[in-house]
Parts: structure tokens; sequence; C-alpha cells
């Protein structure tokens, strides 16, 4: 094995549920899968919030979001007093940047930062892309830049940031590119209507650009010999943009696509196909991403952060579990997007176990994708979200009450069982003691982190800044200049 410390190429799609190593027949992503091929294939990481923001900040500090103030909340102020993983590695003699979405959105530059949290920017290079809704930075083309503006053989940690699949999409430019999705393919918590399909292709079409240039950084890092020493990791921060997922606390949204490739432990070798791909079900957070980073460049973990390393985890040869220990997460979220009385957010806290999903809706009383007065703002604008609203227009409740609907106090999901989370079991008598164990169990850990929202201060989270679009609020909505998000 080499002794230079590896490069780390992380790359994160903005809102993407899936990946064909998955077994996803409706889109292709080959490049994805070369990494899981060559490295590992994780079918349980999850994100710590769903939502852009607050799972970057997690990405970026290896803390849980109820530890970071401002940065737990969407649109928010970058609180600069945390540490972050591009910054620590600069220090330590990596060569950093950053491409499309670093952190994001928000203000970064209130509190002093002279560099988005992800690193200093390269996006000068811009292409024609194939539909008017994908972003025009030659994502690739900018991390040919960024490798010439090493010194020498330094080491760098480059963020490719792909800004696809978040919306809004050009309405059939999947179809317009050969892109089809069966009824099969409609997750149970969407109705079998082909203008879901046809959502769902346009969706596959920009999963697959993310994924396009992903494939050609892999290339430049082969034609330069750098790929066998960089650690490769590919996710997204949160899930696919539609109703019921982005945004809410069910698997589909936080259980993300993750593969982690370093061809110099993992397989030793050039990408082959003897090597059998390793496809392994602990449990990581993205708490955890930070921490590896670091290690792997060879520096003390810091002790402010709440994630553990998962390097050796790349010393798995075959598929399960390699680390016993790695059987539980946890997540949360407050505010999101505006559109509630007094702004607030909706505070939810969850525990997942092989088994079963916990959530802990801390407000019920409040609707969790916005008020309807005010067009769920939780949810983002697409042709799904006005299909499900024009049925319940007409009366038909059952994807409303599914992706708008008021939840209870608790849920509880037998995963293995109701992958789609559809079928609520907290009320069953006979899971009120997992109820009960899985409440203490998450509430212990809350308390051991000084989460405010178990210490009787939650409330912080609503009184954070909000920067994003002023006429997007519950003042403007009370004086009756609101303005209704659109598709």
């Amino acid at each position: 094995m080499s002794t230079k410390r590896p490069n780390i190429l992380f790359a994160i799609a903005d809102d993407a549920s899936h990946m064909s190593a998955y077994g996803h027949t409706f889109l292709k992503t080959p490049n994805f899968d070369s990494v899981a091929h060559d490295g590992v294939l994780f079918t349980n990481a999850f994100t710590t919030n769903p939502k852009c923001a607050p799972s970057r900040a997690s990405i970026l500090t290896g803390r849980h979001t109820w530890q970071l103030e401002d940065a737990c909340d969407h649109q928010n102020v970058w609180p600069a007093k945390f540490a972050v993983f591009p910054d620590i590695l600069a220090e330590a003699g990596y060569h950093v940047g950053f491409t499309g979405k670093g952190w994001a959105p928000g203000d970064w530059k209130r509190q002093g930062r002279t560099t988005n949290p992800a690193g200093p920017e390269y996006s000068a290079r811009t292409l024609v892309p194939p539909s008017p809704t994908i972003n025009k930075n030659d994502y690739a083309a900018n991390f040919v830049d960024f490798l010439d503006a090493r010194s020498g053989d330094e080491p760098f940690c480059f963020w490719y940031g792909g800004k696809e699949p978040h919306r809004p999409y050009k309405r059939g430019e999947g179809a317009e590119n050969g892109k089809s999705v069966r009824e099969s393919d409609v997750p149970e918590y969407l109705p079998r209507d082909s203008i879901v399909q046809e959502d769902l292709a346009d969706y596959a079409f920009e999963v697959e650009w993310f994924d396009k240039h992903l494939g050609h950084m892999l290339a430049e890092l082969e034609s330069r010999g750098e790929l066998d020493n960089t650690i490769v990791v590919v996710t997204s921060d949160n899930g696919m943009p539609f109703p019921r997922v982005k945004g809410n606390m069910y698997d589909y949204d936080f259980r993300l696509p993750f593969a982690a490739m370093w061809r110099n432990r993992t397989s030793g070798t050039s990408s082959g196909a003897e090597r059998k791909p390793v496809v392994l079900s602990d449990m990581i957070s993205f708490t955890d991403i930070a921490p590896t980073f670091i290690e792997a460049a060879g520096l003390k973990t810091r002790p402010d952060m709440s994630g553990r390393s998962f390097l050796s985890l790349f010393d798995a040869k075959t598929s399960g579990r390699f680390d016993p220990y790695r059987d539980r997460v946890c997540m949360g979220r407050e505010r999101h997007d505006v559109g509630r009385e007094g702004d607030v957010g909706y505070p939810v806290r969850c525990l997942r176990t092989d088994n079963f999903l916990y959530v802990r809706n801390l407000k019920p009383e409040l609707w969790p994708a916005g008020n309807p007065e005010t067009g769920f703002t939780g949810c983002d604008s697409s042709p799904t979200k006005n299909l499900i609203l024009d049925q319940h227009s007409r009366g038909e409740m059952h994807y409303f009450n599914l992706a708008f609907g008021k939840r209870p106090l608790e849920e509880l999901y037998a995963i293995p069982d109701d992958p789609d989370c559809m079928h609520n079991l907290a009320n069953d008598p006979a899971y009120a003691h997992v109820c009960a164990t899985m409440w203490a169990e998450l509430r212990g850990y809350l308390l051991a982190q000084s989460d405010p929202r178990v210490l009787g201060t939650g409330d912080v989270f609503d009184q954070y800044e909000y920067v994003g679009n002023p006429q997007h609020s519950w003042k403007r909505y009370v004086e009756g200049t609101w303005e209704p998000q659109k598709y």
C-alpha cells in the first residue's frame, strides 16, 4: 500500500434516492456502480437531517444538527464557530476546493468566512446542458482546473456538489432522452399514475447527469495515475424531491445511496471484474464522514465530533456487517421551510435500528409540510404534488394524508416488512414495549448530546434567522402579500 496520504473526492448529488447499483432499473448510474464494485456499497447510510443545508452541515462538521445551533435549520446563517473538515485538511497541507453546490442554502459570509465551508470554489467552466433546468456548471472541467492548480503532488480534497436532480425539471425531459418509468417503479406512497411516472423519468435523467460527470472525474484521475490512492465517496444530501420524501422522516429520505472506494485499500489493483463487490449493512451516519476523512489524512479525530470514522470498513472482504456495533443511528429535523404560524419549524427526532424506525413528532399539532393555506411549502412544487392536491380537491384523501396530513406523537415502522413506512405500529399494544424502549434510548442519547429539544429549550431553533425568500413567510401571508410556490 502507498504511504502517501490519500486524496479525497467527495461527490454529493442534490436530492437523489436512487442509483442502479441497488437494483433500480429505471435509471443507469454506471459510475456510481463502478465505485461500489471496486469499493464498498452501503445499504444503511443515513443523513442526519433530510434537507440540503442541515444535512451538509453534519457532513462538514461531523456533528448532529441539534448540536449546530443555526445550522440545524434550512436557509440559515452559518455559525463559523464550528470546525469543518475542508479547513482541517487545508491546514494539514491538502489542496482543497469544490464545484457546484457546497454548503447551501444559507449565508456563510455573515460571520467572517472568506470561502464556502466546502472550500474555495472552482466554477469558471460552463457548458450548454441537455435541458434548460440542468445547471450550466461543467463540473468535470472545473475539477480539471482544480487538479491543475495544486502544487506538485500535494494531496487534495475535492467536493463535487452536483446541483442535480434538484427541481425544477423541464417537464418531459426524461422521455425526450429515452427515459421511462414503469408503474411498478412507483413507490407505494405515491399514486400509480402516468403523471408520476413521467415526473420520475425526469428525475432519473437528472440523476444520470450527476453520474456522468462523476465518470469524467474518475477517468481524469485514472489518466493521471491518481485513482488508486484517492478515497472516493459518492452519496446524496437527502432524498428525491417528491411528496413524503424530501424533508420527511422516513427511510426514502434519510437512507441514501452511498458507495466508497479506496482502491489501494479495497482492491489493491486496478478495476477488475474478478473482484466480488462488498455490500455492507453497517449503519453509518453523515456525522461519520468528517472523522473518516480526517483519520485518512493521518490526523487525530476531533473530540467534539459526534461521528466516528468508518475507515476500517474498507477492510471488509465479504458482504454483511463488518462492525457489529454499527447497528443504530439517530436523525432529526427542525425548521426547514417557512409557511406556518410564526414561521416555526416541525421538530422531529428518530431512532433507526435494523428492525424498526421510531419517529417522535415533538409538535404533532402542526402540519408537517407547512400549512394548507400557504401551499404546503415544505414540499417542492412538482407535477406529482399538483396531482395529489388535485385528488384531494375531489375528496380522495389517501395520498394527501400520507404526504401532507398531520402525524401522531409516535410512529413505529417494521422496516424489513414495510420499507415504504406505510403501516404505523405505534398504537398496536403488541409494540408498546418497543416504542417505550426506543424512546428511552433515543432520549438518553439526545440528553448526552445536550439537544435543546429534550432540555426544554428547543424553541431556540425557531428564533434563528431565516435567510430564504422573504416573500415566503407567515408574516407576509398575514399581511396578504404572500407569494405562493408555483410549478
